[in-house]
């Protein structure tokens, strides 16, 4: 007798078993075959790092604090001026990275959660299949033992 089902294992299950997650860490510093490129991202990447602090934010509002005085004195425009272009934009700068650096954090761990319930899922499956295909083979050697069933005359 042969099988009541015949299983086929969905092509996206092999690539899943094969590889981990991507996360932001694995694509510092990529590239490819351009020495330029690879400069450029671990040169952008130091910055952001060195940037991306409370400190620096600390450090910038000192330093946009030092030309308040200056701001005052030459009247409302000026510090209007002072306060869009010098405290906003030093400061907001790298508290924004921060909050970035917090969000990708956050997402690679909600990545790895995901990846790692699609890969219990999988388990599962694959062992439910395996159940499937044990009970297909004891209920065909109970069918074999029992013989064709014929239709009953009346």
């Amino acid at each position: 007798m042969s099988n009541i089902y015949e299983y086929v294992r969905h092509p996206r299950a092999a690539e899943l078993a094969a590889k981990k997650p991507v996360r932001v860490a694995h694509l510092r510093g990529v590239d490819h075959d351009n020495w330029l490129v690879r400069f450029n991202a671990k040169f952008g990447l130091k910055i952001t790092v060195v940037v991306g602090t409370m400190w620096t934010a600390y450090l910038f509002t000192l330093l946009a604090l030092f030309a308040l005085p200056d701001a005052i004195k030459q009247g409302t425009y000026f510090v209007v001026v002072w306060l869009s272009s010098s405290f906003l934009q030093l400061v907001l700068l790298p508290i924004i990275i921060v909050g970035q650096n917090i969000q990708a954090k956050a997402s690679d761990t909600r990545a790895d959660e995901t990846y790692k319930d699609a890969e219990a899922v999988l388990k599962e499956a694959a062992m439910i299949q395996d159940h499937l295909c044990k009970q297909d083979e004891l209920i065909s050697r109970i069918l074999g033992q029992i013989g064709p069933l014929a239709p009953k005359a009346t």
